[in-house]
């Protein structure tokens, strides 16, 4: 990348980490930086590749090309990108293929950005909390689709532009992180692709998979993320929640806990009943409610208004908040509720 282009691409980053920080209240990782940095400095057969993928920016990205987007009429800005499922910890930067695969910043103290989540929209499944940062994320994405092409008995000239292609974006990727990793493939998929974790006692089980950071005392048959039972939890949990009367019973005591200066469990069960809203109107409402009090009480102001903001927006038939406003019926955007 030549001298003006660096020059360029710092301007950017500087004016569109600024914008993130008035507006959304977070403040964005280096990490994402270098995520930008290698797109930039791709040429056509790496970006082929990636296109090949079904890879793209999208989200909070979008800023890196032009910082000063402006929002629709009557829409916040800090809806952009956001999926009708996403937490509020859930920054939305990167479409990464079929059944709605998307990925996003996560931000535990609405301060910093300091992991990456993703999840299939359309597809179920849990959040995966496994990559740290963005090339980590599209590094896995790489390797598992080196590994498929190991079964694809395709055009064999088709398949070896497909394999160059990914090799080129690799050796693009891993000259600024996982250079370590020697594995590809299949066994770099083994290695490395697994949200699996051991038990963390810092953080309480939400349905979504994520877990909410925290302290306090969270509803006595929550427990604690990754920890043994919270499958069962889960089978509990949603049957409750599909009871025309529970999401009410159980926002009480959340409430009521919150209202003692305990937010352990409104935090965690307005992530639930954000997760499982399914369109509900009082699931979607009780959400907002647990969890614009919960991250108040726990000075995450910047999440208590992103959770807003979401709420507020929650039924756009695309989540493309910024832009032209023009050819807004790009269903790799649409909100997949």
């Amino acid at each position: 990348m030549d001298d003006e282009r660096r020059r360029q691409g710092g301007e950017r980053w500087a004016a569109a980490e600024g914008r993130v920080r008035r507006e959304w209240g977070l403040q964005l990782p280096h990490s994402f930086f270098r995520f930008h940095v290698f797109l930039q400095g791709l040429g056509a057969a790496e970006r082929r590749a990636l296109a090949d993928m079904d890879v793209a920016p999208v989200g909070i990205s979008d800023l890196f090309d032009d910082p000063g987007l402006s929002a629709r009429p009557d829409i916040d800005a800090r809806a952009h990108g956001r999926y009708y499922r996403d937490p509020p910890e859930f920054l939305t930067f990167l479409h990464g293929g079929s059944d709605g695969l998307h990925y996003g910043l996560w931000s535990d103290d609405g301060s910093t950005c300091d992991g990456v989540a993703s999840y299939y929209t359309h597809d179920g499944g849990d959040i995966d909390t496994g990559a740290r940062t963005p090339l980590e994320a599209i590094r896995v994405l790489i390797e598992r689709h080196w590994r498929d092409l190991a079964d694809d008995d395709g055009d064999a000239d088709h398949l070896a532009a497909r394999r160059h292609g990914l090799e080129l974006l690799r050796e693009a990727l891993t000259g600024l992180e996982t250079g370590d990793r020697d594995e590809t493939g299949a066994g770099y998929v083994r290695a490395y692709d697994s949200a699996a974790g051991p038990a963390d006692p810092a953080r309480v089980a939400t349905l979504d998979g994520a877990g909410a950071l925290v302290t306090g005392a969270a509803a006595p048959e929550r427990p604690v993320h990754r920890a043994p039972g919270g499958f069962r939890f889960a089978q509990a949990r949603y049957p409750l929640l599909d009871d025309p009367a529970g999401p009410a019973r159980l926002a009480e005591d959340a409430r009521r806990r919150l209202a003692h200066g305990d937010p352990a469990e409104a935090l965690a069960l307005g992530r639930d009943l954000h997760w499982a809203s399914a369109g509900d109107p009082v699931r979607e409402s009780l959400a907002n409610e647990l969890l614009v009090g919960a991250y108040q009480a726990l000075g995450r102001s910047s999440l208590a208004g992103i959770a807003q903001a979401h709420h507020d927006h929650r039924d756009l038939p695309n989540v493309i908040v910024l832009g032209s406003h023009q050819g807004m019926s790009d269903g790799s955007m649409s909100d997949g509720s």
